[in-house]
């Protein structure tokens, strides 16, 4: 895979229905599925038009936390990564292994037990389940991954583990008064999402938002299909909104995108 050490390239849900799960987001996003071709799972490959954005498949029956959706990040080197995260104070959750036609990949954990995935693809093709949205309304970034917002216990500490670990950099920021500051990450020359403190009604953990064209619109679809929201629609810096919401299985993620009234003027 030709994808910069630091950038994302893959999210996956874990889910206890998959079946439930993928009615959910063709709903909610216009997502379709198909089988990825794996022998004797059923991992099941997410799109937005033509483009691969995510995996679904059911999560073990041993697992000890609720449905989530994780993230992979690439790599030069899964194993020396996978080291550096434990050496630093993290963990390792899933040793590095390798999938034929896929890749090598490990699930490691940082100081706070927050989990991702490091992976190095067998493909030379570069994966663009993240992309970055160009204004209030990019048809390309339609479906994607946008933006990866962390929140944890410990904000300069995760910035400061995860520059060591994968490269990242905190450049620029935005004052959210008592809260503290919400803290701009870049990789590979790009501002790919924030980390923060707790704030009311967060968790810990990766928060991942996807593009839609019409923000109340998406949120009418998700109610319509079960899910709730657990933030309304704020408006952020660039003339979008944002929202939090949860599947009906408990999976937590995020939406973003303009609101109707701002793209009358649009085509």
């Amino acid at each position: 895979m030709s994808n910069t050490q630091g950038e994302w390239i893959w999210f996956e849900l874990l889910t206890r229905d998959a079946d439930a799960a993928q009615a959910f987001y063709g709903d909610v996003l216009g997502w379709t599925a198909r089988p990825s071709g794996m022998p004797d799972v059923d991992y099941r490959l997410l799109h937005a038009g033509d483009d691969p954005v995510g995996g679904l498949m059911r999560m073990p029956a041993d697992m000890g936390s609720g449905p989530v959706w994780l993230g992979y990040v690439a790599v030069d080197d899964v194993d020396a990564s996978a080291r550096t995260f434990a050496e630093a104070g993290g963990a390792i959750q899933m040793p590095p292994l390798m999938l034929d036609g896929i890749g090598r990949m490990a699930m490691v954990s940082d100081p706070q037990g927050i989990a991702l995935y490091v992976m190095r693809g067998e493909s030379d093709a570069t994966g663009t389940a993240f992309r970055q949205c160009m204004g209030e309304r990019d048809d390309r970034a339609l479906g994607h991954v946008v933006w990866c917002e962390l929140t944890t216990p410990d904000p300069d500490a995760a910035i400061g583990f995860h520059a060591g670990a994968l490269g990242w950099r905190q450049e620029g920021g935005m004052p959210m008064g008592e809260l503290g500051e919400y803290c701009f990450l870049h990789a590979a020359g790009n501002c790919f999402g924030a980390v923060m403190g707790p704030v009311p009604g967060s968790e810990p953990g990766w928060l991942f938002y996807i593009h839609v064209a019409d923000i109340d619109q998406a949120q009418r679809r998700l109610l319509a299909a079960g899910g709730e929201v657990l933030q309304e629609p704020q408006e952020i810096p660039g003339g979008q909104y944002a929202l939090v919401a949860r599947d009906p299985q408990g999976a937590r993620f995020g939406l973003v995108g303009p609101r109707a009234a701002h793209t009358e003027h649009l085509p």
